[in-house]
């Protein structure tokens, strides 16, 4: 199994980035003392980085950069983000394999929420995916990422068999 990038504490898929339940249930689950924001989208907005930046809690280091740029940070070799504990929030899931094929070494993948969209079947209450995205989450396990579905730190995990057969029977 790959080895965590030098403070990473997960790396979480969830299409709202920055809201309520990474700030109250994850941050303080996973003791971390950062948030690194690995999106294209948000990292071009600066509404978007605004908005996120104000619900930061204090103490809590914050970065929103490019996807490719996350890539460079957190490949063995380069900088690292900026905390000792870094909570690394993705958009969906082609954002994960990007970085994975970027060389970021990706133990753990958690989805927490992937909205519904044309082509995608529900596998929870709250994470919808299509086959193309459950064939990459079958590539990612293949080469030693540990896939999860899970809203909040206290729910018991989904793991990727279990989506599979929902997905199967969806």
């Amino acid at each position: 199994m790959s080895k965590t990038p030098v403070g990473v504490a997960l790396v979480r898929v969830d299409n709202r980035l920055v809201h309520g339940q990474v700030l109250e249930a994850w941050l303080p689950a996973l003791d971390a003392n950062a948030i690194l924001v690995a999106d294209d989208e948000a990292a071009g907005n600066v509404l978007a980085r605004s908005a996120m930046t104000l619900a930061i809690p204090p103490g809590v280091k914050f970065e929103v950069v490019r996807l490719q740029a996350a890539a460079e940070m957190l490949r063995p070799g380069g900088r690292g983000p900026q905390g000792a504990r870094t909570l690394v929030l993705l958009r969906d899931v082609r954002d994960a394999v990007a970085l994975h094929d970027s060389g970021v070494p990706i133990p753990q993948l958690n989805l927490g929420n992937v909205h519904f969209a044309a082509g995608r079947k529900q596998v929870s209450q709250s994470v919808f995916l299509d086959a193309g995205e459950l064939s990459a989450l079958d590539r990612l396990a293949q080469s030693g990422t540990k896939v999860e579905v899970r809203a909040v730190p206290t729910e018991a995990p989904l793991q990727l068999p279990q989506l599979k057969a929902r997905f199967a029977t969806a």
